[in-house]
């Protein structure tokens, strides 16, 4: 787990790698987006019939978690500590108002309390050190303090019990391979009075997978079929937990 997450993101570099590298066409990221896009679409549409929410996306980096749902939520409000992450997403048209938020310290107030609300942290979790995690729930608890307050959807992108675990041996010592086991996520959540009440995988191959021309195919075909079943959540490399307040 890196203890200097935040400061990565402070670099243009790194801001270019993220959007022009890890998401190209034909790449692994590319190919769960579009698989979490259809989720997450279905999703908003199935639970807000009343009134269609504000997406509230924390460590929004370049807007990606936002441009997923354009649309379909009544407007959308996005939070980072980078501001070149912000910069990028203005760049790209996000249609959002972008906020500045301070790395560390009290957690930030959100823009808007109105609602119902579509709280989304996605890629944090997995590298964040536990600070930084329990600051981004609590974050979604301000917004959400009771049960039909709306939604909270966090990524776990390294399931432990996924194939992805396999590759764990090799890349020891690299700060960038961090694992996290659905218990850990549900134990997170529940520290901020959620609860999980639907969990989805997006992909069962991992990301190598994707790079070999010859494996690519088949890899998306499975995967395509495996995201309609919650079973396979469980052993898929990146999951989606949709959690509510517990009710008091």
């Amino acid at each position: 787990m890196r203890t200097d997450y935040a400061e990565v993101f402070q670099s243009e570099a790194a801001v270019e790698k993220y959007e022009q590298v890890v998401y190209a066409p034909e790449t692994y990221a590319t190919a769960v987006s579009g698989r979490q896009r259809a989720f997450l679409r279905r999703l908003v549409r199935r639970e807000f019939t009343a009134r269609r929410p504000i997406q509230h996306d924390f460590a929004c980096g370049t807007g990606r978690a936002i441009k997923l749902l354009h649309g379909v939520v009544r407007a959308a409000h996005g939070y980072d500590s980078s501001e070149q992450m912000l910069a990028k997403a203005r760049e790209a048209g996000v249609y959002a108002k972008l906020h500045q938020v301070s790395e560390d310290g009290p957690v930030p107030e959100p823009a808007t309390t109105d609602g119902p609300a579509l709280v989304t942290v996605f890629r944090l979790l997995l590298n964040a050190p536990k600070d930084v995690r329990d600051r981004a729930i609590a974050f979604a608890a301000r917004l959400l303090p009771e049960a039909d307050s709306g939604l909270l959807v966090v990524e776990n992108h390294g399931n432990r019990s996924s194939l992805r675990h396999l590759r764990h041996r090799r890349h020891r010592g690299n700060t960038w391979f961090a694992e996290l086991q659905h218990a850990e996520v549900e134990q997170l959540l529940a520290r901020h009075g959620f609860e999980v009440i639907d969990r989805r995988g997006f992909a069962v191959f991992p990301a190598g997978a994707y790079r070999r021309e010859w494996l690519r195919p088949m890899a998306r075909r499975a995967d395509d079929l495996a995201t309609r079943s919650r079973r396979l959540s469980g052993v898929a490399t990146d999951v989606l937990y949709v959690a509510r307040r517990i009710p008091k």
